[in-house]
């Protein structure tokens, strides 16, 4: 297959596998109050189902990137998505939470391995000229799923059973693998080492228990004594495993990588921004339907006009990041993010729907901005060899910050609310405004990360001129 070939349809390739992912993460995120209505558990409580699969993420990721060198990029896509789509069917035939837990896990593995090994088949492709271009082209496509998603997922939620949502994947799978077999381009690389597997062990631990902490102890199941020794053991298992990487030749994360200062202060910068944002795809949906009393089809069209204005912006991203540079969009776009998440505490049941949608308008807009020229700068002064690994390292600090986030807004939201029933619906109202209020002062802090870049930083990718140093 010749290479202007690969460069037109990989790209479709990718986006295909990205649809169907988003498109569930959406579906499931506007089902959950009737999840829980069906399996007699809290809202709240379901956030183990959006949990166990954004943890999966970021514990199967490390080890996709050393799969992709091992076995190429072709047999491993082509497994992953098999296993998403198989999973999603074990999904739509759960009878309890944790079954349903347990596929979401299984289905995670599953996308552990589609999004870094796509990310990293574009990487290897593409020139850094063309990546911003293509990385928007793959996302375009994408941004169907949320735009779809929500609507879908209500309709479905509304006229049949949540458990339906979960088979939307399948056709959707086949035809991604149909895509994998024909125009999926086999990379290899022959000098990886071995699997790192205490390197594995270490950080997959420390990352889940800390996870998992935070999750059981937004639902006050452990005091706080217990909670606190949990998070010290993860502390050390992370630690652990950073004195491990430098003393291996191949380590699971080769943490030198940090080294590159346009790539540390996109993964690390990205990674605080994501806190504030990582839950509101989870508590919108609980605002719209517990909060304001909306059935679930009604809060999935409140839910796309960020899609929408995400799809818009991907259209001039590549222009703005080249007219303002990466570190003043950064800076700029961080802040207004921040101010939009904290505008939804002023929603109300008496606030006209068409204000919320322009809310939800701006929070696409901006949201899109930020994740593109996070994504692309990362990968500005980052040499071919080093892909790899620097896909590996973005994709599973980009996962466990989704997930840190999600506990993070689902702890603050439990938090402000205590110990009042969930159904007391004036209850969950106040306390998701004052989680929003929160989680946007967050996301407003966040943006000093972003302070150390310098003015020609990122354009390597934005305008294809000579890495920064």
């Amino acid at each position: 297959m010749d290479t202007a070939t690969v460069k037109r349809y990989l790209p479709w390739v990718v986006a295909t596998t990205l649809f169907m992912e988003q498109l569930d993460s959406t579906i499931v995120n506007t089902a959950v109050p009737a999840m829980a209505a069906s399996l007699n558990v809290s809202p709240l409580s379901l956030k183990g189902v959006v949990a166990s699969y954004i943890l999966s993420l970021a514990v199967g990721i490390p080890i996709s990137g050393w799969m992709a060198d091992k076995f190429g990029t072709r047999k491993v896509f082509a497994w992953a998505v098999a296993i998403f789509t198989v999973s999603s069917i074990l999904c739509g035939l759960s009878v309890n939470v944790p079954m349903l837990i347990a596929a979401r896990i299984l289905q995670g593995i599953g996308a552990a391995m589609m999004m870094p090994v796509g990310r990293l088949t574009i990487i290897r492709t593409f020139a850094k000229s063309e990546l911003l271009v293509a990385m928007n082209f793959v996302v375009i496509p994408a941004l169907i799923g949320p735009l779809l998603g929500p609507t879908i997922g209500g309709l479905i939620v509304h006229w049949l059973s949540w458990r339906d949502i979960f088979f939307v994947n399948v056709p959707v799978g086949l035809v991604a693998l149909w895509l994998i077999h024909r125009y999926m381009p086999d990379y290899r690389d022959p000098h990886r080492g071995s699997l790192d597997v205490i390197g594995l062990l270490l950080f997959s631990s420390g990352t889940a228990l800390l996870s998992w902490v935070l999750e059981v102890f937004g639902e006050h199941q452990i005091d706080g004594a217990t909670a606190s020794l949990l998070v010290v053991i993860s502390v050390v298992l992370l630690l652990g495993y950073g004195f491990h990487a430098g003393h291996t030749k191949f380590p699971l994360l080769r943490l030198t990588l940090f080294r590159v200062r346009t790539f540390r202060i996109s993964v690390l910068g990205g990674f605080v921004t994501r806190l504030g944002l990582g839950g509101m795809p989870f508590l919108l949906p609980l605002l719209y339907q517990v909060g304001l009393g909306l059935s679930a089809w009604e809060s999935g069209l409140l839910m796309m006009p960020a899609a929408v204005a995400a799809m818009g912006m991907k259209l001039v991203a590549s222009k703005v990041l080249a007219r303002f540079g990466y570190r003043q969009v950064l800076i700029v776009n961080t802040v207004c993010i921040g101010l939009t998440v904290s505008m939804f505490s002023g929603v109300a049941a008496s606030t006209p729907l068409w204000l919320i949608a322009c809310l939800g308008l701006a929070q696409g807009f901006f949201n899109s901005l930020q994740f593109t020229s996070m994504n692309s700068m990362a990968y500005a002064d980052i040499e071919a060899k080093d892909s790899s690994m620097a896909s590996t390292i973005g994709s599973s600090m980009q996962q466990l910050s989704m997930s840190f986030g999600l506990a993070c807004g689902s702890l603050v939201t439990g938090w402000y609310l205590g110990n009042v029933p969930q159904t007391d619906r004036l209850a969950v109202t106040g306390a998701l405004h004052h989680a929003f209020l929160t989680l946007g002062a967050i996301t407003i802090v966040s943006s000093l990360s972003f302070w150390a870049l310098k003015a020609g930083d990122g354009d390597a990718v934005s305008q294809g001129s000579t890495p920064s140093t």
